[in-house]
């Protein structure tokens, strides 16, 4: 393998340690190297603490070593004063010579200022070491600063013969197991706000916590456009914050939570709302967990529409789909 790729495979490695703890922030991580080896490396832990370049440089044992390495980071450094100091101003610092980057960063106070000042300080720079996988890893936060709005995830769980839940609403069918309800709780983990409709936060009254997984509680979201919300459900509980829509569109709901700075939406909500997102086209992932169970009739999943399918995983006798919106 390309010595350049197997940094960067590093990198991406590092990054992906940060996944709960670096959003809002983009998740980065960075190797340096001398000489064949690595002599350093970190990754952007939480928002507000010190960036992966940071971390890395700070690792490294012996200072002098820096002046002959190549510094490996899988998202374009910063270049602007926020939480921590500009990460291309301490690059420079260290007199490291050479500056390899997976992707240019969106981010306004950002976008190519970082490799800019690199270039005029003399730093060899060179960016698009495995992009598309850069890319990937934080397709979140690029959604969120180039489309105004969060990475839209639609969830559920059906019947092997396509339905959602049974016609009698007073005997509800658990579609999911002890395994992929763990993995619900780690989704609801990585992402910030979970939206369900009215009628299921009347019928299944759900928490939408992370209790079966490490990490912070989404941001409650449900919808009420007719006042009927008893007040003894979970979601109103006072445990975890609750935003309560009365009559907003979705292009409304998006705008709040791009306002309030959640860059991922999960949609949990019944067959009428997450169609209403399909057909507004406003969705960018849909994980879909069919289980062996057939019931014969009742509410009938969504529909999706320009879907690709990204990945099929198996547990057991269920069957986890996720796809993808033809231009997310």
């Amino acid at each position: 393998m390309n010595h350049e790729l197997k940094y960067m495979y590093r990198c991406i490695q590092l990054a992906k340690c940060g996944e709960t703890g670096a959003p809002p922030n983009p998740m980065v991580g960075a190797v340096v190297v001398c000489n064949g080896r690595i002599i350093g490396e970190g990754f952007h832990r939480r928002c507000g603490g010190p960036h992966a370049e940071v971390n890395a440089i700070n690792s490294v044992t012996d200072k002098r070593l820096l002046s002959q390495s190549t510094i490996y980071v899988s998202l374009e450094p910063c270049a602007h004063y926020g939480k921590t100091p500009p990460c291309a101003d301490l690059i420079i610092q260290s007199k490291i010579p050479r500056v390899v980057i997976g992707c240019a960063d969106p981010f306004a106070k950002v976008n190519g200022l970082g490799i800019k000042k690199l270039q005029d300080a003399g730093c060899e720079v060179k960016v698009g070491v495995l992009e598309s996988e850069c890319l990937e890893l934080n397709h979140k936060f690029f959604t969120f600063h180039q489309k105004h709005r969060p990475w839209i995830i639609l969830k559920w769980a059906q019947s092997k013969d396509g339905f959602i839940g049974a016609c009698d609403t007073m005997n509800r069918i658990q579609f999911s197991n002890a395994l992929t309800q763990t993995l619900v709780h780690r989704l609801r983990a990585q992402s910030g706000a979970i939206l369900v409709g009215t009628r299921t936060a009347i019928l299944d009254n759900p928490t939408l916590t992370t209790r079966y997984w490490t990490g912070a509680n989404p941001l409650r979201l449900t919808i009420d456009r007719k006042g009927c919300l008893p007040e003894n459900l979970h979601l109103l509980d006072g445990s975890t914050p609750t935003v309560i829509y009365t009559q907003e569109s979705i292009e409304e709901i998006l705008n709040d939570l791009y306002n309030r700075n959640i860059q991922c939406l999960i949609v949990e909500g019944g067959t009428c709302l997450l169609q209403s997102f399909i057909d507004a086209g406003l969705w960018d992932e849909a994980r879909i967990e069919t289980s062996p169970a057939c019931i014969g009739q009742g509410t009938v999943a969504p529909k999706l529409s320009y879907e690709k399918l990204k990945s099929r995983q198996y547990l057991g006798k269920h069957c986890i789909c996720t796809y993808r919106h033809q231009n997310a």
